[in-house]
């Protein structure tokens, strides 16, 4: 067999392949693709399964994939996805997928309400994977002429989905008695890697804070320390912690320009009062702020310099933070990152408004301030609940 991946510094693999893409149809044409075109296995780890129109159709391809004898590991977050039918369940088993839940409600030996698995993972024969902040659900999806919520994921090809397959398949034997073997590395024939694009460099970045995994809160400071020019943020629940502010801010010092994109509109409104109570604190450092306008902004990406970028399920929160089980992907490729840049340049121009200091100061009340305070602080407390009560384990 070859080797899993190439010696690179701080677990960068090379030889990768990657692509940008938007959610809705365009990234569940390719989510259905992969799952048809696979032969071996189908790993899948998702905060959200939705039982609607987008969730039948994936299921239905999983199912058909199960049926032709690829190996197919299905698992959701047992909380917010247990909306899920026993029929549906029984119909997936039945075909031959393999389901679980990840911690469901009250069957958990471990249970931590905020530590969900909030992972939006797809790999398929250890070749392929798609990585980012998208749900299998029609909110995701272009359904009925209504615009899918904002969001990004990144398609790899090459050494890192070997490492994503492993990924998965470890998490999956973790939560069962009964131990398989991975399909995608013992019975498939070595696949070449793509040549074109070699000089990506990738590494997964994960986020548990109850197994002592903090790389990707790890990484935002990194690179904002690390910047020398500018940095642009697109991030839904933007509710940055101490260290993050405390980072931004010598950023600014410094002179880098950092643009944040948040919501406009929200579909948890407490937190976009809680947001909105930051925004005095970011325009004051001198921080460019922009509402996307168009649909919910559920997408979680950041480009630094031209040269780094991060995607994946990390929002720059507590509770991405202190909580949920995140995974980034970083990828350090020039050509790439500003290929990335220039699409956030364009929802900047053409999707969004510019929150300004003398406008917001403007339409600010002192009703508006309170709620919003009020809503800090109930989230302050909710997260202090849900996270810092957490007794810290070996990973």
């Amino acid at each position: 067999m070859t080797s899993i991946h190439s010696s690179l510094p701080g677990g960068f693999t090379a030889n990768n392949q990657v692509t940008l893409i938007r959610g809705g149809r365009a990234y569940f044409d390719t989510v259905l693709r992969l799952i048809g075109e696979a032969r071996e296995c189908i790993y899948i780890r998702v905060y959200l399964f939705a039982e609607d129109s987008t969730g039948q159709r994936v299921a239905d391809a999983l199912k058909r994939a199960a049926q032709r004898n690829v190996a197919v590991y299905l698992l959701a977050d047992g909380y917010v996805s247990q909306g899920l039918s026993k029929h549906f369940i029984q119909q997936l088993r039945a075909a031959g997928v393999h389901f679980r839940y990840f911690e469901p409600l009250f069957k958990s030996q471990k249970f931590y309400l905020g530590r969900r698995l909030h992972e939006k993972v797809i790999v398929t024969d250890h070749h392929y994977a798609l990585v980012g902040g998208i749900n299998i659900a029609d909110r995701y999806n272009d359904i009925n002429d209504i615009p899918a919520w904002l969001d990004f994921a990144l398609l790899a090809e090459g050494e890192i989905a070997k490492l994503l397959c492993i990924h998965c398949w470890k998490g999956w034997q973790l939560l069962t008695s009964k131990k398989t073997r991975n399909f995608c590395l013992s019975n498939s024939p070595p696949v070449p890697f793509p040549q074109q694009n070699s000089g990506v460099v990738i590494r997964m970045r994960r986020n548990d804070w109850v197994k002592r995994r903090n790389e990707i809160s790890r990484s935002y400071v990194a690179m904002l320390r690390n910047a020398e020019q500018e940095i642009t943020i697109l991030c839904s629940y933007f509710l940055p912690g101490k260290i993050i502010r405390k980072s931004m801010l010598q950023a600014r010092k410094r002179g880098v320009r950092i643009r944040v994109i948040a919501a406009g509109k929200s579909d948890v409104m407490i937190s976009k009062y809680a947001e909105r109570w930051l925004y005095n604190w970011l325009l004051r450092a001198g921080i460019e702020l922009y509402e996307y306008q168009d649909s919910i902004l559920h997408g979680k990406l950041a480009v630094c310099d031209d040269n780094w970028m991060t995607i994946g399920s990390y929002n720059i929160n507590n509770i991405s933070a202190y909580a949920s089980i995140e995974l980034n992907l970083e990828v350090r490729n020039p050509t790439f990152t500003k290929k990335t840049r220039k699409e956030l340049d364009q929802i900047i121009i053409n999707n969004s408004v510019r929150i300004l200091p003398d406008e917001f100061a403007q339409k600010t009340t002192l009703v508006k301030q309170l709620v919003r305070w009020l809503s800090y602080q109930l989230i302050r407390v909710l997260l202090y609940l849900f996270t810092f009560r957490y007794t810290k384990e070996n990973p």
